[in-house]
């Protein structure tokens, strides 16, 4: 339902009515590898994942650029929703650095931005075999010399999980914030 709203929210639309910034594709399936939450607990992006719509980033609390732009964007997008959009939408941060980012670095870190935020860690693996199906190729980034991976150049992009527990859209680093809220009002709003 959500991949027919996103193509109605892509094309057709009137004068009147903000385009939408995120990039539709064919559905990805969301893997179900449970990785770990801040609080030591197991956390998977099917299952655990229960509101209408969930982005997911991946980067490493270490980053000195792209990862913390992102997060104060997405961050800032969500202050312009009202409380009823907001209620329906979770952002998930992946660590690509488990090594050095334990659950309370992470917790630490992502309080910065929002303490709603979840934060996950886990084995590298793990952490690869979820971001693959989401097109984040992880091990494809600069190895760190912790040996998680700086994505930079890389898959930085910021993955929308529907209620369906598939990923239909997708958006750049580049997405603003008042970006990030037009398109997610639009998809809570028509799907």
């Amino acid at each position: 339902m959500l991949a027919a709203t996103l193509l109605a929210a892509c094309g057709g639309a009137d004068a009147s009515t903000k385009p939408f910034s995120g990039l539709t594709h064919d559905p990805y399936q969301v893997e179900a590898t449970p990785l770990v939450d801040t609080d030591g607990n197991p956390y998977s992006l099917r299952t655990d994942t229960d509101k209408r719509l969930t982005l997911v980033f991946f980067g490493y609390t270490n980053c000195p650029d792209i990862c913390p732009l992102v997060l104060n964007t997405i961050a800032s997008g969500l202050t312009r929703l009202d409380d009823a959009d907001r209620e329906q939408v979770d952002v998930v941060f992946v660590t690509t650095d488990p090594v050095r980012d334990t659950g309370p670095v992470l917790r630490e870190y992502l309080d910065r931005f929002d303490p709603t935020f979840t934060g996950l860690t886990g084995d590298l693996q793990d952490i690869v075999a979820v971001g693959e199906p989401l097109a984040v190729y992880v091990a494809e980034g600069e190895q760190l010399a912790s040996g998680g991976y700086d994505l930079e150049a890389h898959s930085t992009q910021v993955s929308g999980i529907d209620g369906g527990d598939e990923s239909p859209v997708l958006w750049t680093q580049d997405t603003s914030s008042a970006q990030f809220a037009a398109d997610i009002h639009t998809l809570l709003a028509e799907g």
